[in-house]
Order: structure tokens, then C-alpha cells, then sequence
């Protein structure tokens, strides 16, 4: 069936209806409202709500769109860097070792939940499943590949693997909505973090620090902008975005110089545009905390980076497509007994170790979300926190083949 909209112009007003909605009804006096919100997270309404256009309305066509390409590759990287201006780097250090421990877990848990999956489902209920059991490995691993680095990781297993386009086409499919799930659970949890953080025992008091040494800058610095402020602050957001695409055009082909010894050294990710877009804006944001460009934050800095963080969780949530699920019933069972062992081995280690779910939350869409999601979440936790998601989905990206490929002979193992 042919979309209603095809237009991205009309397709971006109505995201933009969406999130209007949801932040007037958000912040009403109405009881019905509050009650909805104090069980519904707004962030989740943004997420879910656009998946509506696509199915079971119908509206829109999320593959003949390029909003999601413009939020990630223009929205993303101004935020990462409007978001990071007020970034304190000691106050990130005083967060401890936990947020790389729930990092590395997340990392195990999904490369030991894959063929605890397959296993699984292989002895208990095979007739689920029509690819033979050698592609079904091959094609999993790049879910492997994206769920702990990201699309060019995922790509690197398509090669590597030689996972036949069809079949790559159906991963995407199971990738995309068990990935989308997840994460808009985790930003339900952003909601209740109090209640998940007092049941996990755990000590959330640098956090809070950081939250509070953010919160009392701004206050010192806020005032309201002018239109010469909101220019400065497009200028340095979008130039920053446009000298980190510069930047990118110029290393990606030096990397590719070096395809045969980076692929030896299943290093992948480094000829990634997209990777190296989020290295250097995140770089760029944190080199201009260091000057007078921080003050920006005085002017609304952060609070424009949230306007496209949100913009971008838009167009994420409009490419789910739920009907999707009942037609890969087998695979996508594989996808959730996956997540399932990486969620389990998550909050055992939080239990264990009284990691605040932060730290679960940004360890685990490091993973499973990459750059485009990490900061997501984080700053649903509080805007001060986005810089954490994204350094910590770089380094995603640069364990994400070695860990995919281990993740993927151990299918091969367990699909016997």
C-alpha cells in the first residue's frame, strides 16, 4: 500500500505535532494528564507515538524518508555538541569505575546471550526457524555486530560472514524492533530511575554531583538570549557540525588506504563516516568547554540540544514497524531470548556491584543503540548526562567486530 505522505516536509510536521503534543500535555494542569505522564514518560510517548504513522496508519513510509539520515548526521552531531559545552570532565571521572564495568558486562552479555538464544531455540522449538542452520549464524552475527558497535560493525559481519542480501534484509528487520523495544523500555525506566535505583541499592551521589554542578552553572550564567545569542549559538553548533563532517571527509579515505590492514585487524568501524562524524563532534563540544563558548549554556545552549536529541527519537521511533514482529515469529524469539540473557546479566551485575541504573541504562544503548541512541537515554536521565552516552558508544564502536566475531563462532557452536 502506497503511503499517504511522501512529502519529508509534511512528514516532519507531523513529528513535529507529535512532540508538540506530548510536551503541552506534558506540562498541563489537567489530572488526566498528569496521571497519564506519571505512568507514561513523555520521552516514550515521542518514541512510540511516530511508530503510529507508519503502522498501523499507514501515513508514512519510513525507507523513502531522509529525516532520519538529516537528524542523525546534522541534529545528532549539534546536539553532542551543544550538549557538551557544559561538560565537566573531572565531575565524569568522579563517576567511577561502575560505568565502564556495566559497559563491559553489557558487551558479554550479548556476546554469550546470542547462542544461548540459538541454543535454545534450536533443541526446544527448531520448526520456528527456516534458515538452515549455517546461515542462521552468519546472518546473526550482524545483529551481533550492531547490538555492540553499530552499522559499520553490522556491515563488517555482512562481509566477513557473507550473509546473503535477503537475509541481512530479515536481521535488519529483527535488529531494529528488539533494539527499538529495548530502548524504549530503558527510557520508561528514565522515569522510575528513583524506584529501580532504591531497589538496586545504589549509591547515585556523583551522579546527583554532576546533575547539580550542571544545573548550578547554568543558573549562574543564565539570562535571556538575544537574536544575536541564537545566532552565535547556531554558528558554533552548526559549524562544529560542518568542520566534523570536513574532518570525517578527509580521515575516511586515509582509513581506506589502509582497508586490507584495518580489516585484518577487524578495525571496520574506522573507515565509518559515521563514526568518525561522532568521534570529532563530541571532540570539537569538549574542546570548546575549555572556552568562552561555554557560557552559550547561559543562553539555552543544552535546551537546544534537547530540542534535537527529541527530533531525532522522532524519526528513530518512526521507523518501527510492530506487524513486522508476526512475520519473523522464529527469529525474532532468537532476538528476545537474546536480550533477555544481556538484560539478566545487566541487573545481576548492578545488583551485585549497587550500580545506579544510569549506568545500566547508558551501558546496555552503548551496545545495543551506538552513537545515534546512547546520548538518548542518557540525557533522558538529565541532559548533563548525554556527553556520557556518547563517549561510551564510542567505544562501542571500537570493540564491536571483535566481540561480534566471537559472539558469531560461538552461534555457529550452539546452531551445531
Amino acid at each position: 500500500m502506497e503511503p499517504l505522505f511522501t512529502n519529508d516536509a509534511i512528514v516532519f510536521g507531523l513529528l513535529m505535532i507529535i512532540l508538540g503534543f506530548v510536551f503541552y500535555t506534558s506540562h498541563s494542569d489537567s489530572s488526566f494528564w498528569q496521571k497519564f505522564y506519571r505512568f507514561v514518560p513523555a520521552l516514550l510517548v515521542c518514541y512510540f507515538a511516530p511508530a503510529l504513522l507508519n503502522w498501523p496508519l499507514g501515513w508514512v513510509d519510513p525507507s523513502g524518508s531522509d529525516l532520519y539520515y538529516m537528524a542523525s548526521r546534522y541534529l545528532l552531531p549539534a546536539s553532542l555538541v551543544l550538549l557538551c559545552l557544559s561538560i565537566d570532565i573531572q565531575a565524569i571521572v568522579n563517576l567511577g569505575s561502575k560505568a565502564l564495568i556495566m559497559f563491559g558486562v553489557a558487551t558479554l552479555g550479548i556476546v554469550i546471550g546470542g547462542p544461548i538464544a540459538v541454543l535454545i531455540i534450536v533443541n526446544i522449538a527448531p520448526d520456528l526457524i527456516s534458515a538452515d542452520p549455517d546461515q542462521l549464524w552468519r546472518g546473526l552475527s550482524t545483529i551481533a555486530g550492531s547490538w555492540i558497535g553499530g552499522g559499520a560493525n553490522q556491515t563488517a559481519m555482512k562481509e566477513i560472514f557473507e550473509v546473503s542480501d535477503n537475509l541481512f534484509g530479515t536481521m535488519l528487520i529483527v535488529d531494529l524492533l528488539v533494539g527499538n523495544i529495548w530502548i524504549g523500555i530503558l527510557l520508561y525506566g528514565a522515569g522510575v530511575t528513583k524506584k529501580i535505583d532504591k531497589w538496586l541499592k545504589a549509591d547515585v551521589s556523583s551522579i546527583e554531583a554532576l546533575k547539580q554542578k550542571v544545573s548550578d552553572y547554568r543558573a549562574s550564567i543564565e539570562r535571556m538570549p538575544t537574536t544575536t545569542d541564537l545566532f552565535v549559538l547556531g554558528g558554533v553548533a552548526f559549524g562544529a557540525v560542518a568542520l566534523s563532517h570536513l574532518a570525517a571527509e578527509w580521515v575516511v579515505p586515509l582509513m581506506t588506504g589502509m582497508k586490507e590492514t584495518l580489516e585484518s585487524l577487524r578495525l571496520n568501524s574506522l573507515m565509518s563516516g559515521f563514526f568518525w562524524l561522532i568521534v570529532f563532534s563530541t571532540t570539537i563540544g569538549f574542546l570548546l568547554s575549555f572556552t568562552k563558548a561555554k557560557k552559550l549554556e547561559g543562553v539555552g545552549a543544552s535546551r537546544w540540544g534537547t530540542v534535537f536529541i527529541y527530533i531525532l527519537v522522532a524519526t528513530i521511533g518512526m521507523k518501527m514497524n510492530i506487524r513486522e514482529v508476526f512475520e519473523n515469529l522464529g527469529l525474532f524469539a532468537i532476538g528476545i531470548i537474546w536480550m533477555i540473557v544481556h538484560i539478566t546479566i545487566l541487573f545481576v551485575t548492578a545488583k551485585v556491584i549497587k550500580a545506579p541504573f544510569f549506568f545500566v541504562a547508558v551501558g546496555s544503548t552503548a551496545n545495543v543503540g551506538g552513537a545515534a541512541s546512547a546520548p538518548v537515554v542518557a540525557s533522558a536521565f538529565s541532559p548533563a548526562l548525554a556527553p556520557v552516552g556518547a563517549l561510551l558508544a564510542v567505544l562501542g564502536y571500537a570493540v564491536g567486530t571483535y566481540g561480534a566475531i566471537i559472539c558469531a563462532y560461538l552461534m555457529q557452536a550452539a546452531s551445531g
